[in-house]
């Protein structure tokens, strides 16, 4: 297996998640997990299920505050370094299932701040229209607005920069460098930022002024960031927050790439058109063989197809049609071309409704955005 890299800025590799809850030092969704969320909702997203997201921090401790009758809130985030694809929207929609299930009032961040200092070629302007633009894809998922509060960290600095301070002044410079790998080239505002990425953490309980537990749906490269949050929680009055981590939604140019704007058709777009993202997934990787004969003979393997995996992870609900699929794939019934039809018409089906959403969000932005 291909070595791997999993930071907060940089996904790299064929990942072995289990090795990676070894690394992070987390804990794996258990059945029993699983199990309680369903005596407690009714019902168990795909994502869950499935165990896409596999790997938590308390997240029974989450589940145990609500038994005995106490609301947790929700808190998750986007770095607006360019369009949303659909990688970014995987913890949304999980999200967004929390916030129908269980009620939870939701503070969603755009780090524009962050993206800046991370990156040599974006500007300030860049970053603000970004968030923007990534809110649309949020509101389009149909989150309540009565519940949900979008805000960019530049345009809500004055209230979450004091709060910031009391992370800042509570973390070394050699506990982020352990944390994160920061040395000597690093610049002082990407050392700064997971002060400012902790708050939201903390924001409920600030705006009620009392203790609010917290959930954080997230992709487990996140995971570092919240470990620092986690360290300074209790020392400023407040509960550590809770994390449930995802996995990645993979390239679809295969295991060992990584999902890029610099790698044409590596990832759809929630801006791209039908027949863009059409043309993507024809041409995705998959686990066929060199020829329709050989593979008619040997079978597929759908355990590398990224066909394969998009429909597990997304786009199929089905257990019983997946298992089927999969099992025509293994016997060499089921051919790449027919799968790839399949979940582009499954694709361009999501991209014509949120597109439309996402549109009508223009006009429903203020409903949702936060400012100071």
């Amino acid at each position: 297996m291909t070595e791997f890299r999993v930071t907060p800025w940089d996904v790299e590799g064929d990942i072995d998640y289990k090795k990676l809850i070894e690394q992070f030092g987390t804990q794996p969704i258990t059945d029993g997990l699983i199990e309680r969320v369903e005596t407690l909702a009714g019902h168990v997203h795909p994502l869950l299920r499935r165990k896409i997201f596999f790997s938590h921090r308390d997240f029974d401790w989450i589940l145990s505050l609500y038994e005995k009758g106490e609301q947790f809130a929700l808190y998750t985030g986007r770095g607006p370094s360019g369009h949303t694809h659909l990688g970014h929207i995987l913890p949304w929609i999980f999200t967004k299932y929390l916030q129908d299930t269980f009620g939870c009032e939701l503070w969603f961040q755009l780090t524009d701040d962050e993206k800046f200092v991370l990156s040599p070629h974006l500007t300030i302007d860049d970053t603000i229209s970004f968030s923007y633009e990534n809110a649309l894809d949020i509101i389009a998922l149909g989150f309540d607005p009565e519940k949900t509060h979008i805000f960019s960290d530049l345009d809500y600095a004055k209230t979450m920069y004091r709060h910031a301070l009391q992370v800042a002044k509570r973390v070394t410079f050699s506990t982020a460098k352990a944390v994160f790998g920061f040395d000597n080239s690093t610049n002082i505002g990407l050392i700064f930022f997971t002060s400012m990425q902790s708050v939201p953490a903390f924001l409920p309980s600030i705006m009620q002024k009392r203790k609010v537990p917290v959930l954080i749906p997230s992709a487990i490269d996140q995971d570092p960031h919240f470990r620092v949050t986690r360290d300074v929680a209790e020392k400023l009055g407040y509960y550590k927050p809770a994390l449930i981590q995802s996995m990645f939604l993979p390239s679809l140019l295969g295991p060992d790439s990584k999902m890029s704007a610099s790698k044409s058709g590596s990832a759809i777009y929630t801006v791209d058109s039908p027949k863009v993202a059409r043309k993507k997934v024809m041409n995705a990787f998959t686990g066929g063989c060199q020829s329709l004969e050989e593979q008619r003979v040997q079978g597929g393997n759908p355990n590398i197809c990224t066909v394969y995996q998009y429909l597990y992870i997304l786009f199929e609900e089905s257990d019983a049609d997946l298992a089927r699929l999969k099992e025509r794939c293994l016997s060499g019934e089921e051919m790449c071309g027919n799968c790839k039809k399949l979940l582009a018409a499954k694709v361009s089906e999501f991209l014509k409704d949120h597109q439309a959403k996402r549109e009508k969000a223009r006009d429903r932005i203020d409903e949702f955005m936060l400012s100071d």
